[in-house]
């Protein structure tokens, strides 16, 4: 039986021999600089943990395709050992999954870029394992390992005895970035152009040089009884001019008379067949009966996913930059400054989003019961009303993002107290 420290010295060798081959085939030096970023990382120089953020390693991007948080790793973003102090770098994981760990979430590992000049050491990663106790451990729903390598297996080996069976259920090796789609939101996916060559390589090598994107069908013309992924606009002219969606006036009036005192509503991720199933029923114009399903958080994901899907975020993308800027207002006019802000959204936007803060208000009254304060809800929605046009909500602009539509909770009658529509509806 190969003992832990002989497995070390393979995992090390390993290491080398990777970077060695990579080096052979494309150029690579190890300890070359990284090339240049693509995606802007944080430049708050007051962040408590900025000598790490400001690298972008850890992501928060929005909700995978079951409702989930969806927390990203970036090795190829970690700079050489003696430029990081990897026990900040534990802090900082810590400090942020503190934020969602409450909640159901999934973890993206990019393991392309893991080098020996910048990997932390073995000692490290038994005691990061450790300080991620059960509290972290027990709502991770899916750890996604990309480009997993030899030197990633050989880990695994050396950590088993340390890993729970139930643990070891939630990995999932995933050798090409387009196997991702099927659990994943692709379009938030905020992934280091470093990933992507190498993907592309691989890809290449596998396909004879066939690039991946040529085999990628083209999208099918939606049903006309179609609800997910198409506008609100595409909705109402199928719906004989409902304004309000189908899936949201329905979800809501269920979660309204049955869930608004469930604990952790939103919060909670339900099975992944069933809601391909009720997604389903919903796009071929069938009706849904959510009673029989028996999980009050079946409808509140398709309420989540419905919003994500849309092809534009319900608050609209020319408002994106000014909803950023927030934080920047006095707190005594923030309240104000997005009023001024939604008064700028087309009217049947401002209607849909009326309805549902309408909800979310309501869900928020109850939040000593079910937990769920404006705060709360803010967080599992910001994402979902929200969102840039071109790449995907980073890790920094989610602070603005939830303080603004916690503000929309909390405040719904100041808010929304300007605009009136005739065709105005509320749950």
């Amino acid at each position: 039986m190969i003992s832990s420290t002989d497995l070390e010295q393979l995992a090390e060798i390993e290491l080398q021999k990777e970077e060695d081959e990579e080096q052979g085939r494309h150029g690579y030096r190890p300890d070359r600089p990284p090339a240049p970023r693509r995606v802007s990382f944080s430049q708050d120089t007051s962040h408590p943990y900025y000598d790490v953020a400001r690298h972008g390693i850890l992501q928060v991007t929005g909700d995978d395709n079951y409702g989930r948080k969806l927390v990203i790793f970036s090795s190829c973003l970690m700079p050489p050992s003696h430029q990081l102090n990897h026990h900040h770098l534990l802090q900082y994981l810590m400090y942020t999954l503190d934020q969602y760990v409450e909640s159901d979430y999934t973890v993206v590992y990019f393991h392309h870029g893991l080098r020996s000049c910048n990997k932390p050491s073995l000692h490290w990663l038994r005691n990061a394992y450790r300080e991620f106790d059960r509290k972290y451990k027990k709502n991770l729903k899916a750890l996604y390992v990309v480009h997993p390598t030899n030197f990633i297996r050989i880990i695994w080996n050396i950590f088993q005895p340390l890993i729970s069976h139930k643990f070891g259920k939630k990995l999932t090796y995933v050798n090409y970035l387009s196997e991702l789609r099927d659990h994943l939101s692709w379009d938030q996916l905020i992934i280091p152009p470093d990933v992507l060559r190498h993907d592309e390589r691989l890809q290449a090598a596998q396909k004879g040089g066939l690039h991946p994107s040529s085999k990628t069908p083209p999208p099918r013309p939606p049903l006309p009884t179609q609800q997910f992924g198409v506008s609100l606009q595409y909705i109402a002219e199928k719906n004989q001019g409902v304004m309000i969606p189908p899936v949201m006036s329905q979800t809501v009036a269920y979660l309204k008379d049955n869930g608004l005192q469930t604990e952790g509503i939103f919060r909670r991720s339900a099975r992944v067949q069933l809601i391909k199933d009720v997604q389903k029923l919903y796009n071929q114009g069938k009706p849904v009966v959510f009673e029989q399903y028996g999980d009050i958080h079946v409808p509140a994901v398709i309420l989540k996913t419905f919003l994500r899907e849309l092809p534009e975020p319900l608050l609209t993308f020319p408002l994106y930059h000014q909803i950023q800027d927030v934080v920047r207002v006095e707190s005594s006019l923030r309240v104000t400054t997005c009023k001024h802000i939604l008064e700028r959204l087309p009217e049947h936007n401002y209607m849909v989003l009326k309805y549902l803060l309408c909800f979310l208000n309501m869900v928020s009254q109850q939040s000593i019961i079910n937990k769920m304060s404006p705060s709360n809800l803010a967080c599992v929605f910001g994402v979902n009303l929200s969102w840039p046009s071109q790449g995907s909500v980073s890790l920094t602009s989610l602070t603005p993002l939830n303080i603004f539509t916690e503000i929309l909770i909390e405040h719904y009658h100041t808010v929304f107290s300007s605009r009136c529509p005739q065709a105005e509806v509320l749950p």
